[in-house]
């Protein structure tokens, strides 16, 4: 049965904080959502390039094997051995001709197929496994597996509908944009956060607080409500992208409006410029996308930076970030440097990212004892979902919760979608 959720409005712009914190809802997140018909972010083909790679990863807390066998075919599995249940590989990567757990030596092949049991016959003529049992049977649990110019999506659901109407046209074309060509892993950053994924979903969706929380975005014109741009969700209200505009605002502007929020901000000065000098790279003049999907990844290009984000809940109180930079396969030295410079915004010790990981975690303080209570999240308005609005609002983060009731069964009558 799902649990009784007392929405106070039909279009998700009061959300009960019980959703944050009930450890039977967080189990019901993991079969109907990470283990359900949503599309999970797993990787990059670019991390498993060469025959016999393998990395592993997360749907939810459901852990995963990529993997790209000997004749280059790429698959993704449940890393869970389909004896005992132990983890098949420990590892983060490596190369292989298959995989064995090592609890009891069963070996699976690179697409999940389990090649080999120890022991099958026994030792002199006692033990040993059935005559009928047929290895066919039992491989490991395969995701069915799409990607997106390289990214790595999968679900366990057979009846999902396709990726790409998942992601729909529009937000599939910001995947492109970061993916539209070759990349490179420049390396990895991780962040945990005593708090609710969905504390940190919203927080990605939520694209003003930027200007307001981060006064190093403020100060040096990274992000501010002043500048032009906009957002706009997919037709279902599940995903979503930010974007702004290079050099829309001006110094005075911003100072008035950010007068009375953030007044330090202005005094901030950087010992090493470099920083704000981006190199122009594409026509559009974009100073950031930041694409949202439901459930678990975020695509950001900030500048020269470009980043992956892959949201790993571990409980329901804790949540794991994993911050993967990329660069192009055809970068020069100057302009590599310039990505692993604005690197820095990455990681618990970033620039942005670190403010985001304690704004997950007071939420998470204040609202634990009060589960009775909700949010109020009605920036930008209420009732229906528009595709597209303007960048101050919280409707994106309503668009989330839509979805989200929607696959959890709990959705309010009339909810809005």
């Amino acid at each position: 049965m799902p649990p009784d959720i007392a929405w106070p409005r039909n279009d998700y712009s009061r959300v009960p904080f019980a959703l944050y914190h009930d450890p039977e809802i967080y189990e019901r997140e993991r079969a109907l959502i990470f283990g359900g018909k949503a599309w999970c972010y797993l990787g990059l083909e670019a991390e498993i390039p060469n025959k016999g790679d393998f990395k592993t990863s997360f749907a939810g807390d459901i852990p995963v094997l990529l993997s790209r066998d000997l004749d280059g075919q790429i698959h993704a599995v449940v890393n869970r051995c389909t004896h005992r249940g132990a983890l098949v590989r420990r590892e983060m990567r490596g190369n292989a001709r298959s995989h064995v757990c090592i609890y009891h030596r069963w070996c699976f092949g690179l697409d999940g197929k389990l090649i080999g049991i120890p022991l099958r016959k026994g030792v002199g003529g006692a033990g040993g496994i059935s005559p009928d049992f047929d290895p066919a049977e039992h491989p490991l649990k395969p995701f069915r597996l799409g990607a997106v110019n390289g990214a790595l999506f999968g679900t366990l659901a057979d009846d999902a509908e396709a990726l790409d109407d998942y992601l729909g046209p529009a937000v599939r074309a910001q995947i492109c944009r970061v993916l539209h060509k070759p990349v490179r892993v420049l390396g990895y950053q991780r962040q945990r956060m005593q708090g609710n994924w969905k504390m940190y979903a919203e927080n990605t969706r939520d694209n003003y607080h930027a200007g307001l929380l981060h006064s190093f975005a403020t100060a040096f014109a990274l992000d501010r409500a002043t500048m032009q741009g906009g957002a706009v969700m997919d037709a279902r209200h599940r995903h979503n992208y930010t974007y702004q505009i290079a050099d829309s605002d001006s110094q005075a502007a911003a100072e008035r409006v950010y007068a009375d929020a953030q007044p330090e901000a202005f005094r901030l000065k950087l010992r090493d410029p470099r920083y704000l000098d981006v190199r122009r790279e594409r026509d559009d003049n974009m100073r950031s996308v930041i694409t949202s999907l439901f459930p678990n990844a975020v695509f950001a290009q900030a500048g020269n930076s470009l980043v992956i984000r892959q949201i790993r809940p571990k409980r329901a109180d804790l949540v794991e970030i994993v911050f993967t930079l990329l660069g192009y396969q055809d970068d020069d030295a100057d302009m590599n440097e310039r990505r692993l410079l604005t690197a820095n915004m990455s990681g618990p010790a970033g620039y942005i990212a670190m403010e985001d990981g304690e704004a997950v975690e007071i939420v998470a303080a204040a609202t634990r004892s009060q589960q009775a209570e909700h949010s109020v999240i009605e920036i930008g308005g209420r009732g229906a979902l528009p595709e597209q609005f303007g960048r101050a609002t919280d409707v994106a983060l309503r668009g989330f919760w839509s979805y989200y009731a929607e696959l959890m069964g709990i959705e309010p009558a009339d909810g809005v979608r």
